[in-house]
């Protein structure tokens, strides 16, 4: 079975930028909140949060092709497919909550970031409902496919409840409390 330990140091080797380091390790923080809160496995959410874009750094045209081999060839097919399926357009099945989680973990993970950089006092005080109004304005953090935002929050909610607010607000905890660590200090 996969470590921690054994997937950041491949993270590490793979992905020299900083910045989707702290962006893997911000999915793996809030994937692991989201297997708490509903009694699942937190290793495994946190290590297909840490892992899902581990080879887009070195291998962009072959992503996610890179680390789905990888962790198959280990015999972690369950993880292997979460990251194969954190993409609607690759076409993937969604099989497992495992792999509806990480696809309603990723890109609004990384859009509630950018978010709170724009905020002086960054995650404090941050509100689903700027997130929301954000999300409306399609020049604000353009690279971050709505779509697939607004399609992982449908699959998350329809598989174990909630509301997009709820799971937004949680988002936020989660990175407020990690503030220091993922440089969302105001």
């Amino acid at each position: 079975m996969l470590t921690r330990d054994e997937a950041w140091q491949l993270l590490c080797d793979w992905t020299p930028s900083g910045k989707l380091r702290i962006h893997a390790r911000a999915v793996e923080l809030v994937m692991r909140d989201l297997a708490a809160g509903l009694g699942d496995d937190v290793e495994r959410f946190g290590l297909a949060g840490l892992l899902h874009d581990a080879d887009y750094d070195t291998w962009p045209e072959e992503h996610p092709k890179r680390i789905v081999a990888w962790l198959r060839d280990r015999g972690e097919a369950e993880l292997a497919h979460a990251v194969s399926a954190h993409y609607t357009r690759w076409g993937v099945p969604y099989d497992h909550l495992l792999d509806k989680a990480l696809l309603a973990s990723d890109e609004i993970t990384g859009f509630v970031m950018a978010c709170a950089l724009v905020r002086p006092t960054r995650t404090a005080g941050l509100e689903p409902s700027s997130v929301r109004k954000k999300l409306k304005d399609r020049a604000f953090a353009a690279g971050v496919d709505r779509f697939e935002v607004a399609e992982g929050l449908r699959m998350l909610i329809e598989a174990v409840g909630g509301t997009e607010d709820g799971h937004l607000a949680r988002i936020i905890a989660v990175l407020h409390g990690h503030r220091d660590e993922l440089g969302l200090n105001g």
